[in-house]
């Protein structure tokens, strides 16, 4: 997914100055700028920001903060939100996003033939960027890969006291449960959160990496996690996290049914826009 990330973007950045304009030809305005509203914290994102702004002459400005605290200033600011766009990760803030209608529906070739029909809005509210799957990693001294197959498995009583997970108030733990009663409705979906709950080593807690650590200090045996958070532990600078890293295996879950779970970081134009009119009125002329 990530070859159409800088495309897409762009393709992105377009219709937001330009509307639905079909040249979506790049305002000769130096001028002109666009604010992003953004969670992500990745030197890629700079890098793409900075190209942007050297190919169109449209000044990025962007605005970090915690993903629930972007949509909170966003609904507080109503008509008078900057924001033209929201990057955010999770599908799960990207349906909550329009959910409060802070997002406006887009209608582009070039987005849809670049981005897989699974992988946006139903109706182009938002688009995904980059893929992540939810999976998990066990101790390569403790756990025999054979023994592993699906989430539903997760409950089996041989688990018990094993799995390490952090807390369900995090929003990808909320979309994985949201993929379980999609697939197997609310009612197995709650006995298998009661399932996993039986099975845990320890009250959840810390984020994604802490898990992986938490295999390594020997308080439990498999971790829930988001597959680039092994990857940030194998390339970190901390010699501990780049032993827990590389301590355990990887394991897609339910590859004779549906696959992992997979979710994303995605991106979409925010509902009060203020350069979408301006580059219109540029355009009409």
């Amino acid at each position: 997914m990530s070859k159409y990330i800088i495309p897409l973007f762009i393709s992105v950045f377009m219709i937001s100055s330009c509307g639905e304009n079909k040249k979506q030809e790049v305002p000769s305005n130096d001028a002109s700028e666009i604010t992003i509203y953004t969670h992500r914290h990745y030197d890629s994102d700079k890098t793409i920001f900075a190209n942007f702004q050297k190919e169109t002459g449209i000044k990025v400005n962007v605005v970090k903060a915690n993903a629930d605290e972007l949509l909170q200033k966003m609904e507080s600011e109503g008509k008078q939100s900057p924001a033209d766009l929201l990057l955010t990760i999770d599908a799960g803030r990207l349906v909550r996003a329009k959910q409060k209608d802070l997002l406006q529906a887009t209608k582009s070739e070039i987005i849809e033939n670049a981005v897989p029909e699974n992988l946006r809005d139903e109706n182009n509210f938002w688009f995904g960027l980059t893929k992540r799957a939810r999976i998990i990693v066990y101790d390569k001294n403790k756990v025999n890969p054979d023994d592993l197959s699906t989430y539903e498995d997760l409950t089996n009583s041989k688990w018990n006291g094993k799995i390490l997970i952090r807390s369900s108030s995090n929003i990808y733990n909320q979309s994985l449960l949201a993929s379980i009663i999609a697939n197997n409705g609310q009612d197995s979906a709650k006995e298998w959160a009661s399932g996993l709950v039986k099975n845990m080593a320890r009250v959840p807690k810390g984020n994604d990496r802490d898990q992986v650590k938490a295999i390594l200090a020997g308080e439990g045996e498999i971790g829930i996690i988001n597959t680039y958070y092994l990857g940030k532990l194998i390339n970190s600078k901390d010699s501990l996290e780049v032993k827990a890293g590389n301590s355990v295996g990887v394991f897609f879950l339910n590859q004779e049914d549906r696959g992992a779970h997979i979710n994303v970081s995605g991106i979409g134009i925010a509902k009060h826009a203020p350069n979408k009119a301006r580059q219109l009125s540029l355009l009409s002329i």
